[in-house]
């Protein structure tokens, strides 16, 4: 009779792990300060939507 292996095997090579490409570069580069200032714009712009036409 065969016996039961009940653990848990990983892969061989990495070990589950992976592993990124570091040197990635955007077209976009944004300081945290112009993804703050863009969702403030945002926010004034739906409220002013909000203010022009009234739903109900």
């Amino acid at each position: 009779m065969a016996r039961q292996n009940n653990q848990m095997q990983m892969p061989g090579v990495f070990g589950g792990l992976m592993r990124y490409d570091e040197e990635y570069k955007s077209k976009f580069m944004l300081s945290p300060t112009q993804v703050i200032g863009f969702a403030v714009l945002i926010l004034v712009f739906v409220i002013v939507l909000k203010v022009m036409f009234p739903v109900g």
